[in-house]
């Protein structure tokens, strides 16, 4: 089965280019796609300069786009998702995404951080169905009307759907990673905002579904 990692970016040009280079690195991946949804900085020649395809979207239009968006570039059966702004990923974590899908022990894994630090472990110990690193069949994706529209409520919908549908997922441990919290990208005051409006639009889709 073919397999593409795809990696929503949002400025992410400080740390995206280690992600790919580490998914580069793993022979069951047979293509990277990043999307620089609506980003003002460099990640998207920061991508390209890595050997990544990049789809640049002129407007952000939010992480459920930005996926389909990726999706829509390849006909991988496999697609494997990774946040852009991880920290500590290893070839290792992308193979046991990856593995368990591509051997039918799962229709969808989903990456839950530990040993990382603090913060990040608790949020996801607390609600492992926010977490954006997911790999998965294909056709599951397929089945989810107007994913694009939904944003930061993205995990909220592929988590209803395979609670509803009785899709086979399994937790993956990712140890010693995290990712780069919104307050250390953008400052305190800026980084709270932008994680209260993620929040709205994440309880915005629970309400809804």
């Amino acid at each position: 089965m073919k397999v593409a990692a795809i990696i929503p970016a949002y400025n992410e040009e400080r740390t995206v280019a280690q992600v790919i280079k580490i998914v580069d690195q793993v022979d069951l991946v047979d293509e990277i796609i990043v999307v620089s949804d609506g980003s003002t900085d460099t990640t998207a020649s920061v991508a390209l300069n890595q050997g990544a395809t990049v789809i640049e979207l002129e407007q952000n239009i939010g992480k459920g786009g930005a996926m389909v968006a990726g999706m829509a570039r390849t006909k991988a059966d496999v697609i494997l998702f990774l946040d852009a702004d991880l920290i500590g990923l290893t070839q290792q974590h992308v193979y046991d995404l990856l593995e368990p899908v591509l051997k039918g022990e799962a229709e969808m894994t989903v990456g839950i951080f530990e040993g990382g630090r603090v913060a990040t472990n608790l949020a996801q110990k607390l609600a492992p169905f926010l977490s954006g690193q997911r790999a998965m069949r294909r056709e599951i994706l397929e089945a989810i009307s107007s994913l694009d529209l939904t944003r930061f409520g993205v995990e909220i919908a592929l988590t209803n759907y395979v609670e509803a549908k009785g899709v086979l997922v399994k937790e993956v441990l990712l140890r010693e990673m995290t990712h780069v919290m919104k307050e250390e990208k953008l400052g305190l005051v800026k980084g709270f905002v932008a994680r209260m409006k993620m929040y709205w639009e994440i309880a915005k889709y629970v309400k809804k579904g």
